[in-house]
């Protein structure tokens, strides 16, 4: 999704008016959470509460109020049949005409958002990362592409960062807690000193290598002799991309693993969440 506050501040410096739709609450089934937020002008729209007949009905009653001149507005939307969507919640929806003020709230609210998103460190621009890498610039992540060759990041999208790194384990290093890391150098030897320096981290929400189960018994019998636990490999993902699918094209590899990314990270979190709030009560 993209940010909202460019949005907004490019909006206003042409004098457009933009409508602020805004879920105060949400209760039961709902598309989305409180807090879903876009943005509506006469002709053009970003962010999301929720799709379907809700953000339809919004959007025109956005325009609607644009077009007689009305500032704010709340609509209190039972959804089901009276939307024709499926979910049975309820929305209380707040409309209102944004201003310059909105632009720093929602700078803020982007950073937030922002700072939920998975970091994602591919290691390898061949075949299979570069796929992955495009995959996840779909998807809320904060990716890094990171290679230690000359020429291998062309026709990437430009919110991939591509790292070239003399020496790759530099980024593991200095890697945010719960990151993923995935592992696929044209190098057995570097995939190893990766994996290796990616478990001992203890914080990763996903570590995966690509190779086959001969490569990963390999690999775990190098890295006991080094010192390493067995409770550790357990968080080691090899093969990378389901081991129930046989298709090992680069796009369904790079599909179904980062589907295991976006969902080992947010598991990560809510479970570091909840063992800080258990700390606190």
């Amino acid at each position: 999704m993209k940010p909202l506050a460019p949005f907004l501040a490019e909006k206003l410096k042409r004098r457009e008016r933009v409508m602020m739709i805004r879920i105060d609450e949400a209760v039961g089934s709902t598309p989305r959470e409180a807090g879903a937020t876009m943005l509506v002008t006469a002709n053009d729209a970003l962010g999301s509460i929720g799709g379907g007949q809700l953000e339809f009905h919004a959007i025109d009653v956005a325009r609607e109020m644009m077009a007689t001149g009305e500032s704010e507005r709340a609509i209190d939307l039972p959804l089901g049949p009276h939307l024709g969507q499926c979910c049975g919640g309820r929305v209380l929806v707040h409309l209102r005409i944004a201003d310059e003020a909105d632009v720093a709230a929602l700078a803020r609210a982007d950073e937030a958002e922002l700072a939920r998103d998975a970091e994602a460190l591919i290691f390898g621009a061949g075949h299979t990362g570069r796929a992955l890498a495009r995959m996840l610039a779909l998807l809320p992540s904060q990716t890094r592409l990171i290679d230690d060759r000359d020429g291998v990041f062309d026709d990437l999208p430009a919110s991939i960062s591509c790292e070239r790194l003399d020496d790759p384990e530099d980024a593991i290093r200095s890697a945010s807690p719960h990151a993923a890391y995935v592992i696929l150098t044209h190098s057995h030897a570097l995939d190893y000193r990766l994996a290796d320096a990616a478990l001992r981290r203890g914080d990763a929400a996903y570590v995966g290598m690509i190779g086959s189960k001969t490569k990963r018994a390999r690999f775990e019998k190098w890295f006991i002799q080094r010192g390493g636990t067995r409770a550790a490999l357990k968080r080691l993902t090899c093969p990378i991309g389901g081991g129930d699918v046989r298709d090992k094209r680069p796009e369904i590899i790079a599909a179904l693993t980062a589907a295991d990314i976006v969902r080992a990270v947010h598991l990560s979190r809510a479970s570091a969440e909840g063992d800080m709030n258990g700390r606190a009560a």
